[in-house]
């Protein structure tokens, strides 16, 4: 399945009366005249009742990431000094000043 078929498909469906189900979503491809690879993309959809057409596109090609189950990861501690050493949370530095001492 390519992109483009599933852009065409949800532009043809464009109109379609929401939430559908896969039958009704089939039946307007059918009032539609689609073609074949558009019609076959919509009997792999899984039988229910879809609130949007992204939701439908959603469902036969994914593009957002899953939702991992289970805990969340604790984050690493951080690798070092910040840029600018301790002037980096200064907020009376000024900008573009030359410092007397150097950052080793």
């Amino acid at each position: 399945m390519t992109r483009r078929a599933l852009a065409e498909l949800q532009v043809a469906l464009e109109g379609t009366p929401l939430p559908a189900s896969r039958q009704e979503l089939l039946e307007r491809a059918h009032a539609e005249r689609l073609n074949g690879e558009l019609t076959r993309l919509l009997q792999r959809l899984p039988e229910r009742e879809y609130r949007s057409l992204d939701e439908m596109a959603e469902t036969l090609a994914p593009v957002q990431p899953s939702r991992s189950s289970g805990e969340a990861r604790i984050p690493r501690p951080e690798s070092g000094e910040p840029p600018g050493g301790e002037a980096y949370l200064d907020p009376s530095s000024e900008p573009g000043r030359v410092r007397g001492r150097l950052p080793e």
